[in-house]
């Protein structure tokens, strides 16, 4: 694995930093989340979701899973790069490809099998999965939205967990999670419970971060 480069990508923006160096409060944590969630919205809106064309490249290029791995992907929400080409890239690649439903808060993911053209439901926070309940191999790689990344594998997600329980749940699972090159930033606040990623997919390419 390649150790994290120290130096600050360009594109990083310093209104999505967080301020102090020193250790912050569990108050101070989730405030500078708050507003590292409403910086990184903000950035994201002024990107292409048709970018996840390239980022799906990059990943087939330079991470491809191995044949017949089970990925988990996600049907994208308003705004987040659009993984829904490297998806159909690899069910003709003959992967088994995976949708998250979303249960109740305070659970993990469920996972449905997808195909293309099959028909999606509406699912809790706007999500879309399959209809029906085809039954689902566990995941070999799962790829993690985002709202902001660091290069030692930080990740602001949506803040209901959903993803950091999923990830316990399959210790096994290669994760990377995947963004816009531009939803970088130098620092993620973490909390305890949050897990970091071995790995960053962007539409620049991929990112191997430091998770010790």
């Amino acid at each position: 694995m390649k150790t994290p480069t120290a130096r600050v990508a360009p594109h990083i923006d310093p209104e999505m930093t967080p301020r102090s160096t020193a250790e912050p409060s569990p108050e101070t944590l989730r405030a500078d989340k708050r507003a590292m969630r409403q910086a990184a919205r903000a950035r994201r809106s002024r990107c292409d979701p048709a970018l996840g064309v390239a980022l799906g490249e990059r990943l087939l290029a330079e991470r491809p899973p191995a044949p017949g791995a089970a990925v988990a992907g996600v049907w994208p929400l308003p705004g987040e790069i659009d993984l829904r080409p490297l998806l159909t890239a690899l069910a003709a690649q003959g992967h088994p490809v995976l949708l998250p439903r979303t249960l109740r808060r305070g659970e993990p993911l469920e996972f449905r099998l997808w195909t293309p053209g099959a028909p999606l439901e509406a699912g809790s926070f706007g999500t879309l999965h399959p209809q029906g309940g085809l039954p689902a191999p566990p995941p070999d790689v799962i790829l993690v939205p985002l709202l902001a990344f660091d290069r030692r594998g930080g990740r602001l997600g949506y803040g209901a967990g959903f993803y950091d329980r999923t990830l316990r749940l399959y210790p096994r699972a290669a994760a990377i999670g995947f963004a816009f090159a531009a939803q970088e930033v130098d620092a993620v606040p973490m909390e305890a419970h949050d897990v970091r990623l071995p790995a960053i997919a962007t539409e620049r390419g991929i990112i191997d971060c430091g998770t010790d």
